[in-house]
Order: structure tokens, then sequence, then C-alpha cells
């Protein structure tokens, strides 16, 4: 049986909390996912315009084998410095590998670009985002708000406005209850709806009404799978942490972390562009047993997907109209079921 978690979101996965700041001036914000305990973690970048810090030592054959907390952020390369941030906050709470007297957190993460959403960024010589990211960890919990917050605060997607969506299931393998969940920045080059029209490319994938209650498709023909979209693109990436509670090594992560990155197929269109930078992280805090370490893994995969894909479209969803950008529900909301 596959049900929704209580909360919906990736802290339903137990012992992951999640820390949201954002500055309404700067109009950007960092978002931190925390395991309670260090986590095994791998990544996957697909997009053609990346920027990330860490996710090398994420590979199987290097010699670090477990993080402490994920880091996505706006501000494009400036927004690297938060991850500095969450390790000086992990550090003043005496968090990380201990080498000698030196405590050093493994804080893996990524950017998307939200330069020219009209916030102020002329912040002189040092960016706000270290500071950014120590707040954010400092207020890491089990509940948080999606579309306008952390590192959603200033995305746009395809043209709307973007933002924060979180999802997740829970599931039975055999003797275990397994939960997995997906937390989303959205700032996509690509539209989450389908064109001309209000109904989300994931809407297929709804859970509960969490998307309003998705209109279908016009039968009365086929979809129109032209787009178009002017250079230079200045408000693109998407960035994404998957957290389950199944036990998995570096390998199997990275496994899940491939197979998640079909929910962006599912959700926007285009994507894994040459102008996204695109990436999946994916934490296992190493609770529960897969009861097959193939077949098993196969299902958590495909559920990681549709999560990612849950999350993506959920993150446009809860957003909220910000300066010039409409968001969703503003411009669609009076086209959903009101059943």
């Amino acid at each position: 049986m596959i049900r929704v978690g209580n909360q919906n979101l990736i802290t339903d996965v137990p012992g992951i909390k999640v820390g949201n700041i954002h500055d309404d001036k700067v109009r950007s914000g960092v978002t931190v996912i925390k395991p309670d305990d260090p986590a095994v973690a791998s990544v996957d970048v697909r997009g053609g315009g990346p920027g990330t810090r860490e996710t090398e030592a994420l590979n199987s054959d290097c010699l670090v084998d477990v993080v402490h907390a994920i880091t996505l952020s706006g501000g494009s390369a400036y927004g690297l410095d938060a991850a500095g941030g969450v390790m000086a906050y992990l550090a003043q709470e005496k968090i990380g590998f201990q080498l000698g007297d030196a405590i050093i957190p493994i804080v893996p993460s990524a950017i998307l670009f939200d330069l020219l959403n009209g916030g102020d960024k002329k912040w002189g010589t040092q960016s706000p985002y270290s500071t950014l990211g120590f707040q954010a960890a400092s207020q890491c919990k089990k509940e948080f708000m999606l579309g306008n917050h952390g590192a959603g605060f200033g995305a746009v997607a395809g043209g709307i406005k973007g933002g924060l969506g979180s999802a997740s299931f829970v599931y039975d393998d055999g003797p275990e209850e397994i939960t997995i969940g997906a937390i989303a920045a959205v700032n996509s080059m690509g539209s989450v709806t389908m064109p001309d029209s209000p109904v989300m490319w994931a809407a297929a994938f709804e859970q509960n009404r969490e998307l309003g209650g998705q209109p279908r498709p016009d039968s009365s023909g086929t979809i129109n799978l032209d787009f178009t979209f002017e250079l230079p693109v200045g408000k693109n990436t998407t960035i994404v942490t998957v957290a389950t509670d199944a036990v998995l090594t570096k390998s199997q992560a990275r496994r899940v972390a491939i197979m998640a990155q079909d929910g962006f197929a599912r959700s926007i269109r285009p994507v894994h562009s040459p102008f996204d930078g695109d990436s999946v992280f994916v934490i296992s805090t190493g609770k529960r047993n897969l009861s097959d370490p193939a077949a098993a893994l196969a299902k958590l995969g495909m559920l990681a997907a549709d999560c990612v894909a849950r999350a993506i479209a959920r993150g446009v969803f809860e957003a909220d109209d910000l300066g010039d950008f409409q968001s969703y529900r503003s411009r669609y909301g009076h086209l959903l079921s009101e059943k």
C-alpha cells in the first residue's frame, strides 16, 4: 500500500528537518535539509549550467561517506556562500567530522539563478548568503512553509512565479514501512503547465488535491508541443533533495538520484537544458532495510521520481505573486475544480 505522508513533506522521513530563510529586499533565500545524524548521500546533475559545491565528494569512489546537511540556495554562484554559513552553524554545534581539534561539517550544495527578479542585488563586497545559510541552519524543524520561502522565494518557473515545494510517500516493503520525500526549489526555464493551458504536466501524479484538483487536458485535440523562449534566459534551474529512511549505500543512493530525475521530465518542459543547472541530491537516514537490493531499489527510485514531480508542481502551485511575477493560482485558480 502506498499513501501520502502525514504532512506531505520531506520531513515525513524520520530524522529529517528543514530550515528556510529569505531576504525580502534581495528577493532570494536559502533552504537547508538537515538529518539528525550523518546520512549517506549521493547526487545526480543533469542541467547544462549547474552551480554546485562538494558534489565530487559524493562519488562512490571518494572517502567521504556521509553528509551533515544539504543546502539549496538562490543567488547563482554567490549563493554557494550559503553552505559556508551552514558549516559555521554546524561547527558551532559540534556537528561534523572531528579531526584533531578541527570540526569539518560536510555540506554539499546547489544554487539557482534569481539575480534578475527585481530584487536589490547591490550587496557590495560580501553577499548575504553566508548569513542566510547560518540562519536557515539554525531554524531547522519538522514543519515548514511552501511557495515563497527559502530557496524558492525569488524563483520563477517558465514565466510564472516559482517556489519551494515538497511531497512524500509512505509504503510497505515486506515487513518494513519505507518513507520517501522530496523538496524542490523550482526556478525552471521550462514551463510546468501545458501550452496555453492551466493543466500542469504533473497533473496525473496529483495526490489528495495537493495541486488544487487539476483540470484535465482538453480531449478535443492534441497538445501543442511547441515551446518558445527569449534569450538570454535569466530564470533557470530546479534543485531538489530526496530523503528516505531506507538503508542505502552511496551507489544505491546515486541510482535513486538518477531515477528521481525522471520527476523533472514529468513536471517541466523543456528540462535539463543548456541553461538549467538541474540537480538532485539523495540522502538516506538508514533506518529501514529494503527487502531486495534490486527490485526494492527500483520501486524506491520510481516513487522518488513521483515525489519529485509532485514537489516541483507544488512549489509552483503554492507560490504567491512577487513583484511583476504572477502566481499560478492568480492566473489559473478560477479554473481549478471546486469539487
